[in-house]
């Protein structure tokens, strides 16, 4: 077990424990830990790669994952907490499906977010991309705006990166039908809608590696 030491500071505790090596685990708790993690992953992480990034007993972690996911269940949350696919990865709920539904049907007939035309943008002139690179373009989580843009038939998944196993993301024809482009040969140089056009590329290659 984990040698987990809190401090506490006028009667409340501190906002970061140690582990048993000292370090801080940058998380109030390895409960509040797992739950960051897991929000902001791409695909389902293994109990391995979470003991990992939490400097923390791989039994420990199962045991606190089984205990999330029974907690959610009892207070019948929106989500579950399920372990498919190798890993660990939140899930929406199964009797929620239909008002999910209705916002995903919505959205389908409402403008694209400025958020979903930055997204789409980088896409656009970068594809193939993962998720993860999007973000670091970004600079904020893309996974929901991501999503967003598959249902409404902007973009599309076409394959794995070698090095990561991460989904690519590409746009689809029906991308260029709505832009009234023959081929992607036909997008504007994107240096000109920049206020930096010097160094757009040496930024975007940063954010690659």
């Amino acid at each position: 077990m984990s040698n987990e030491t809190v401090e506490f500071i006028d009667g409340e505790s501190a906002t970061d424990i140690e582990v048993d090596d000292g370090i801080s685990l940058g998380a109030p708790s390895i409960r509040a830990a797992l739950e960051a993690l897991l929000m902001v992953t791409e695909e389902p992480m293994s109990t391995s790669t979470l003991a990992t990034l939490t400097r923390t007993p791989e039994d420990t972690v199962l045991t606190t994952l089984h205990d999330l996911a029974q907690e959610y269940a009892v207070q019948e949350r929106g989500f579950d907490l399920r372990e498919l696919g190798g890993g660990w990865r939140f899930w929406t709920r199964d009797n929620c499906a239909q008002v999910v539904e209705r916002y995903v049907l919505d959205g389908q007939h409402g403008r694209l977010s400025q958020a979903g035309l930055e997204t789409l943008a980088v896409v656009a002139y970068r594809q193939p991309v993962t998720r993860a690179r999007i973000s670091a373009i970004r600079g904020v989580n893309v996974d929901g705006v991501v999503r967003t843009l598959v249902t409404r038939g902007l973009i599309e998944e076409t394959g794995h990166d070698n090095e990561t196993g991460a989904h690519l993301y590409r746009t689809t024809t029906y991308f260029l039908e709505r832009l009234g482009l023959k081929s992607l040969d036909e997008l504007p140089p994107i240096a000109a809608h920049l206020p930096m056009p010097d160094n757009v590329e040496e930024v975007l290659d940063l954010a690659n590696n």
